[in-house]
């Protein structure tokens, strides 16, 4: 019986191989530069020509891009799950917070679920920063800083799930995900104490990934959107009472007067 000969990968392959699984894990994220060719080149332990075989392949596939004068880059086109003209259009319907609340409701309470339970050490000091530079924005009172601290907490958990569909789906929709933030925040501030809510529900979430404990991760994830969500019905209801007054009192005509009085 005659056997196949094993035929060796062609070392730019594995390099691109190897690249590419670095994009999908989040090890290199979209817009971030490349190191210059030689470092990289003794980072792999290839030669140049190898790399620089791979780093074409690559940008035939849109994974980077090269800039004249300027490096090799990952290409942010990959951060474009949604484009602009859907952002708008989905900015002028009232439901689309609602959605967007339910999609991470699902989605961050398998974050925090995996999290729990994979996440490495590098991962949960990184958590810890994000959680740090939350608490921090929260004590200022900008409203837009605090949406992009909230995001980019919570885009940490993601990471620390280590599931790559799970972190490319949230990370596609980063931006959708600030500004539906940032339109949250203004309305919940609304309420007394609400600041100091938050935080303690982000306090508990990350408690619970740090100390392993992944069912009570994906609860308190479930809580957080749960208070995030009847907050935001709780004031579209007041908002509703307060137009429907307002016209009443628009429309209801002015009492009689006696003549004879």
């Amino acid at each position: 019986m005659a056997y196949q000969p094993v035929r060796q990968p062609r070392l730019a392959d594995v390099i691109t191989e190897r690249i590419e699984a670095m994009i999908l894990e989040g090890s290199l994220k979209p817009g971030q530069r490349l190191p210059p060719e030689r470092e990289l080149a003794e980072q792999f332990g290839v030669s140049r020509p190898s790399l620089r075989e791979a780093i074409q392949k690559l940008a035939a596939r849109g994974l980077l891009i090269s800039r004249q004068g300027g490096g090799t880059f990952i290409s942010e086109a990959l951060t474009s799950g949604y484009s602009d003209p859907i952002l708008e259009m989905l900015s002028r319907h009232g439901e689309f917070h609602l959605d967007l609340l339910e999609f991470r409701d699902a989605m961050e309470g398998i974050s925090a679920y995996y999290a729990a339970l994979r996440s490495t050490p590098t991962d949960r000091a990184l958590l810890i920063k994000r959680f740090e530079e939350l608490d921090a924005c929260f004590q200022g009172k900008d409203p837009v800083r605090e949406a992009k601290a909230d995001a980019a907490f919570h885009l940490a958990i993601a990471e620390g799930a280590h599931n790559v569909l799970l972190l490319h789906t949230i990370r596609g929709i980063f931006h959708l995900l600030e500004r539906s933030i940032v339109d949250n925040l203004a309305h919940l501030f609304e309420k007394k104490n609400s600041r100091d809510t938050l935080m303690a529900q982000h306090r508990a979430l990350l408690d619970a990934i740090l100390e392993g404990r992944a069912e009570d991760a994906r609860d308190r994830a479930h809580e957080h959107m749960v208070y995030v969500e009847e907050g935001l019905l709780e004031l579209a209801r007041a908002e509703t009472r307060a137009q429907r007054a307002l016209r009443r009192a628009q429309t209801t005509p002015a009492p009689r007067r006696d003549a004879a009085s």
